[in-house]
């Protein structure tokens, strides 16, 4: 199955000279040089796939360009150069109707910035862009109580935002774009101005979503352990380079680069690696008196593994068949021994 998205060395590079400036470079962008000639590079020759049903975090510092990929896939900014295939479309040929609709029937939008209607209530905030895209308002409004319910927000559709909290208009957000059932969903930065409870909170409510919907998604955050909570993987960026893309347990157990080391130094291993990243092959020797998930968490079972002194199966929860094994030893290893 071919990738929902596909970056090939996409280049966003801001500055009246951008275009000569990257042919000239032949592709070998030095952002240090582009600045002194007057331009800014946002992304710097990004390539890399988004399957169906994946959810890639895109995380880094402030003015890492994390933001300005996710415009750049979206087709609100346009790349400087390179393809970006949408269903194996390429967006970047698309003329504006083209783009509308794409937009309209397949993709859906977050901002840190919740933009909803304040002469709107909840319920009439959720059916505007269905009621834009021509659905009738009978259809809207029951779509929008679907959304209401889904996302929690039932008893308060006839509010208004000034009467909701922070994380209630987050909800709001969410439900809207959720309601033109988009097949891919970006979020930019959706839950960094809630405070931290509430952020907790939405975050468990959007794994709990994307386990009923199982939608295509890049997130972009700036928060490490959300990235970690969240991703299926995760890219880091840096001056506008994919440092490292890979999965959680892989950036925390093998960074790449210094820079992704500084990332993962603080991290408490146990909180954030699942079995599954430190199990061993299939032994024959392992244990048929316990056995864990490769779901688990380490600190969710660390307890028992530690107690045991054999080797434990490790099981694939969906069909409890076997798929590794893991040593008391090796999870002491990766807590305690680096």
């Amino acid at each position: 199955m071919s990738p929902t998205i596909s970056c090939d060395s996409v280049y966003k590079i801001f500055g009246a000279n951008a275009n000569k400036l990257l042919a000239d470079s032949n592709g070998s962008v030095d952002a240090k040089q582009f600045q002194e000639a007057g331009c800014i590079v946002g992304v710097n020759n990004a390539s890399f796939d988004v399957e169906k049903g994946e959810m890639l975090v895109v995380m880094g510092l402030s003015g890492s360009g994390k933001s300005t990929l996710l415009r750049c896939i979206s087709r609100l900014t346009d790349a400087t150069a390179g393809k970006i295939l949408v269903d194996g479309e390429d967006i970047c040929l698309m003329n504006n109707k083209q783009l509308v609709e794409l937009r309209r029937e397949k993709m859906g939008m977050v901002f840190q910035n919740f933009a909803l209607l304040p002469h709107k209530t909840v319920i009439e905030n959720i059916a505007f862009p269905l009621q834009v895209k021509g659905v009738s308002t009978e259809n809207s409004m029951y779509k929008a109580l679907e959304m209401v319910e889904l996302v929690g927000l039932k008893g308060r559709e006839n509010y208004f935002p000034r009467e909701l909290s922070g994380g209630q208009q987050q909800r709001v957000g969410i439900a809207r774009s959720l309601a033109v059932e988009p097949d891919i969903w970006f979020l930019d930065e959706p839950f960094s101005a809630l405070d931290p409870l509430i952020r907790k909170e939405m975050q468990d409510e959007f794994l709990r979503l994307q386990g009923v919907l199982n939608k295509t998604i890049m997130f972009v955050t700036h928060d490490f352990d959300e990235a970690l909570r969240l991703a299926d993987r995760i890219a880091i960026m840096k001056d506008g380079i994919i440092e490292q893309l890979d999965t959680p347990g892989n950036i925390v157990l093998n960074p790449a680069t210094d820079y992704v080391k500084k990332f993962t130094e603080d991290v408490p291993r146990e909180k954030v690696l699942k079995i599954e990243s430190i199990m061993d092959p299939k032994d024959t020797n392992a244990s048929d008196n316990l056995k864990v998930s490769k779901d688990d968490i380490i600190e969710s079972v660390a307890e028992k593994i530690l107690n045991s002194k054999e080797i434990i199966k490790v099981i694939d929860p969906k069909d409890s068949s076997e798929v590794g094994s893991i040593n008391p030893s090796k999870v002491i290893k990766v807590l305690f021994g680096g």
